[in-house]
């Protein structure tokens, strides 16, 4: 299932570190060769420092407890060069170990800056230096000590550029080290940032809106909110619009979240029109099988896609989380999936036809006949759906419906709503920009 493999149009959009998860994830898969995903890591580690796991790859790699000459000496180099960091920065190292001396800061950087340069002799020079050995850290593997000494320079940089390349810095690190919670309130900083910032150009906002939805992927599919989460931000106007201009394949994890959501939200109906409208550009099986239901009213279509969509969430890095329960391993996501999508197909079904054969129905959700009529009927019984079971015709009867004038009045209202609240903000955002030319 390689071929729905989206490795190849993701990586390019993460740093480096956060590749790897990925990789270790389609090595356990097995969907490419073994030495395949080897080589990988070898290229991918020889842009970082983290020397001796390139060697202990290259012995796996090659059968072999040899390491080539210019790996050890660029062991030598890395050791020598931290070392040298390391230096560079113990005066302030030493200051922010000292929780006395911590207690001095205060939320005025200028202020700081100047009573570490009178009290400690510690100049923006060392302030630099830390920087600059938290990034050596991180290329290290050390992600701990990154993530703390970017923090620590973020409280004291008054460059905003170095600032905002630090909370990327920070940011990768919690990913890596699965501190959501931290990561989270990480990536929401820097949206704010992103999203207030006024870039030299709007193409520098755009890739760095498509660099954070993509990192975002590894913190909402292990958050519990996360499938919420993804919708608020990926629906976005300026995001979805982004991912339609570079980044379709992302469509993918913003499909999935609203096929598990169980709240089914007012956007879905739209988020429908831009699966249609970029089926040209993108299409996978979770995105076809939305089309078949939504789009074609293609029931059989969407059958065939639900078994292909089962083996895109198994072999996905972001959707194939496994979690250990005894003896066996289970993919929550997959459960839900199925579920809902069957959810999906019946509710569509159900609207189009009046009496269903209960033979034809099972068929069209995948189950056979006494596992359809067990989920009908929990279905009818636990949902407002208006229907019932004539089991001697074997049909599933289903009540009309008709549509609540006043609800759909208020439904129209609030879309008004919504529409101008965007106006009005597109609005001032150009006349805010008119203001600082």
């Amino acid at each position: 299932m390689a071929t729905y493999d989206l490795t190849p149009r993701i990586a390019p959009n993460l740093d480096r570190h956060l590749v790897f998860p990925s990789l270790e994830f389609l090595q356990e898969r097995q969907l490419y060769p073994d030495d395949q995903i080897l080589k990988a890591k070898i290229e991918l580690l020889n842009k970082t420092n983290m020397v001796d796991y390139a060697m202990d790859i290259h012995k796996s790699l090659y059968h072999t407890e040899d390491v080539p000459q210019d790996m050890v000496e660029r062991r030598a180099e890395v050791v020598a060069r931290l070392k040298s960091l390391e230096e560079g920065a113990a005066p302030l190292v030493a200051f922010l170990q000292n929780p006395n001396a911590v207690q001095e800061l205060r939320a005025d950087k200028q202020y700081n800056i100047q009573m570490l340069k009178e009290r400690y002799q510690i100049g923006l020079e060392q302030i630099e230096a830390l920087y600059q050995y938290a990034k050596f850290q991180f290329e290290c593997g050390n992600y701990s000590g990154a993530a703390d000494y970017l923090y620590q320079y973020r409280a004291l940089c008054t460059n905003s550029e170095r600032s905002l390349s630090a909370l990327w810095g920070k940011l990768a690190a919690e990913i890596l080290m699965q501190n959501w919670d931290i990561a989270l309130e990480e990536l929401n900083r820097l949206k704010e940032i992103i999203d207030s910032k006024s870039f030299s150009s709007p193409l520098n906002q755009l890739q760095s809106r498509i660099w954070l939805m993509h990192w975002s992927l590894f913190i909402f599919f292990n958050n519990e909110n996360g499938r919420t989460q993804i919708i608020d931000l990926f629906n976005q106007d300026k995001y979805l619009n982004a991912i339609q201009t570079n980044a379709p394949h992302l469509l993918r994890y913003l499909a999935t979240a609203f096929i598990v959501n169980k709240r089914r939200r007012p956007q879905f109906k739209e988020f429908i029109k831009v699966i249609q409208q970029e089926q040209h550009s993108y299409k996978d099986p979770i995105t076809e099988f939305l089309a078949c239901v939504y789009v074609n009213y293609d029931f059989d279509g969407a059958q065939k896609k639900m078994k292909e969509c089962e083996e895109v969430i198994l072999n996905d890095p972001f959707l194939g989380k496994r979690v250990e329960e005894s003896n066996y391993s289970t993919v929550p996501l997959r459960e839900e999936f199925l579920e809902n999508a069957r959810l999906f197909i019946f509710e569509t079904y159900c609207r189009i036809h009046q009496r269903i054969d209960m033979g034809v129905l099972a068929e069209k959700l995948n189950l056979n006949y006494e596992e359809a009529e067990r989920w009908i009927v929990n279905l009818i019984r636990t949902s407002k759906l208006d229907a019932k079971i004539d089991s001697q015709s074997g049909t599933v009867i289903m009540e009309p419906n008709y549509p609540n004038v006043h609800e759909q009045l208020i439904d129209h209202t609030k879309a008004l709503s919504g529409r101008t609240y965007k106006l009005v903000g597109q609005l001032l955002e150009h006349a805010q920009a008119q203001v600082a030319r």
